[in-house]
């Protein structure tokens, strides 16, 4: 592994999917930042594996349905990456950080429906313009998606309307940041059995071989499967991609 001198900055990046990918875009060679929104501790173990990789590391703490502190997390970005990178800018932006709240469509409050804007669709199109003068000419901006916006899974209607924006808003940014060779892709993984899933699989003792028979590939995903897919995105091999949706899902509802 050769350092790339690349940084990148995934949010949520403090367990489950956002780990992998963290760790999986280390291991190609890049010092990463990570967002936690409260488990300090937990960001900070990420922090040291990326160390002890030879690579440099960061934890900021950042709550992404919060617009409003966005500029001061820039301001404490700027200072992190002058202080140990003597940069600054970053290259690589991945927007992770999500939230899960299914219930049928009928049964859907106006609060879970906020809260879900906030953290997919908002949060993400206001941290992305707010970073944009921190972002580098050049660099990579990977949003996540879902299955759920090419398939319906009843339970899940705003949570993929949201995602869905996502996928429209990935190809404007890919259009109107091409001038500064920025590429925007997205990376829709399936069913990945993390902590954020835990709950549904949980409550759902056949979801396991529910998806396993609906699954090309015979299994849930895993986040080894996803974060790989994220770490490529922000290697020189993948410089042509843009405008994108890779989907991750093993082959789903084929």
């Amino acid at each position: 592994m050769e350092p790339t001198n690349k940084i990148a900055l995934i949010t949520g990046g403090s367990r489950g999917l956002g780990k992998n990918a963290a760790l999986k875009i280390a291991q190609k060679g890049n010092d990463v930042i990570v967002t936690y929104r409260s488990k300090k501790e937990e960001a900070d173990e990420v922090v040291k594996e990326i160390e002890a990789l030879g690579l440099k590391a960061a934890a900021l703490q950042l709550d992404t349905s919060k617009a409003s502190t966005f500029a001061g997390f820039n301001e404490q970005l700027t200072t992190t990456l002058q202080q140990k990178w003597n940069r600054d800018s970053f290259d690589f932006l991945i927007n992770n950080a999500g939230i899960d709240a299914a219930s049928p469509f009928a049964q859907t409050t106006e609060e879970d429906f906020d809260n879900l804007f906030n953290v997919h669709f908002k949060g993400v199109y206001f941290l992305t313009q707010t970073l944009l003068t921190t972002i580098a000419d050049g660099g990579r901006i990977i949003n996540i998606s879902t299955g759920l916006t090419r398939f319906a899974t009843p339970g899940y209607a705003a949570y993929a309307s949201m995602k869905g924006a996502i996928e429209v808003f990935t190809k404007y940014l890919a259009k109107e940041l091409g001038s500064r060779g920025i590429a925007a892709n997205l990376v829709a993984p399936g069913i990945i059995e993390t902590d954020f899933t835990k709950r549904a699989f949980d409550s759902h003792p056949q979801m396991h071989d529910f998806i396993s028979s609906i699954t090309a590939l015979g299994r849930p995903g895993q986040p080894d499967d996803i974060g790989g897919v994220i770490a490529f995105l922000c290697t020189e091999d993948a410089r042509w991609i843009n405008a994108q949706r890779i989907e991750a899902s093993g082959g789903m509802f084929l």
